[in-house]
């Protein structure tokens, strides 16, 4: 019995060591992926199954930009399912909320405004295309960020900060620092979503459905996956201003593998004065050593 004992514990022990080995492997694959590149990196990966997490950087603070908007669509289908909101009521939206001089897809099928669309529609705009003005009249109807900040550290994601809406964060470029996640919050807020059900049934499959769908990204984390590769994610840009400087180039999502199994991903690239090829690269390519790593298992 004694010696069943000691066999087993040390089976636990050498499985536990080749886990912590290959995950060191992919460790070492990311720092020399990014070593060479003037940016700063953060990424945190999670195994569905529980069994596998690592973090490079993932403590940091980064910008956001466009990746909050998924932090907004869980607060606004939150008030969904409490009654307070339905995914087809109508919301009436002005010429003037459709500001000219940003991202927005929206303006482009509904080019003079005052229209109803349905709710439904708005979340979809503004997740799978990531339109910024879809963003801030969401805002607006829910009662500003400071709603959505409060509700995400209700679920315990407390390393996020969400302070203005797209159009103070497009007005100064500093402000963007402000909306803020670490990798690991990241991740966090992601299991919650898919594994824990902080939402229905019907408002999480929305929303699953609506980051499959999303538009952006291409060149991000599915750029090297396979062409079958399921992915639902949300993509964030800054842009890059005079200087050359790159404030965000962000990709998170949950990857399912070909026999069903899932990971998440948070890759978050801030003050890079690389180009964005060469950002979007970065966060491809660690997307792909991941992807492998996991296939390996």
């Amino acid at each position: 019995m004694k010696r069943r004992v000691a066999l087993l514990i040390l089976t636990f022990y050498l499985q536990s060591y080749v886990a912590n080995s290959q995950t060191g492997l992919l460790k070492n694959k990311i720092e020399q992926i990014t070593k060479t590149k003037q940016a700063k990196v953060g990424v945190a990966i999670l195994g569905l199954d529980g069994k596998d997490t690592l973090t490079f950087n993932g403590n940091g603070h980064f910008p956001m930009q466009s990746v909050y908007k998924f932090h907004l669509a869980l607060a606004v289908l939150n008030q969904v399912d409490k009654g307070n909101m339905s995914l087809n009521q109508k919301i009436f939206i002005n010429k003037t909320d459709l500001r000219t001089d940003t991202w927005s897809p929206l303006r482009e099928k509904y080019p003079n405004g005052n229209v109803n669309i349905a709710l439904s529609e708005l979340i979809s705009f503004t997740v799978s295309q990531s339109d910024n003005n879809g963003c801030d009249i969401l805002f607006k109807f829910i009662g500003g960020p400071k709603k959505v900040n409060d509700y995400i550290h209700s679920l315990g994601v407390k390393d996020v900060a969400i302070m203005s809406n797209e159009e103070v964060m497009q007005a100064d470029w500093n402000v963007q620092y402000t909306n803020f996640s670490t990798p690991v919050a990241a991740v966090q807020l992601l299991e919650k979503f898919h594994k824990k059900h902080i939402l229905s049934k019907t408002s999480q499959y929305f929303l699953w459905k609506t980051m499959v769908e999303t538009t952006t990204g291409s060149t991000k984390i599915k750029a090297l996956l396979p062409k079958t590769a399921i992915l639902a994610h949300k993509t964030g840009w800054s842009g890059t201003n005079k200087d050359g400087l790159t404030g965000a180039t962000n990709d998170i999502g949950i990857v399912t593998l070909p026999n069903g199994k899932q990971f998440i991903i948070a890759i978050f690239v801030t003050n890079s004065m690389e180009k964005e090829a060469t950002n979007d690269r970065m966060i491809a390519e660690i997307a792909k050593a991941t992807w492998d790593y996991f296939i390996s298992q």
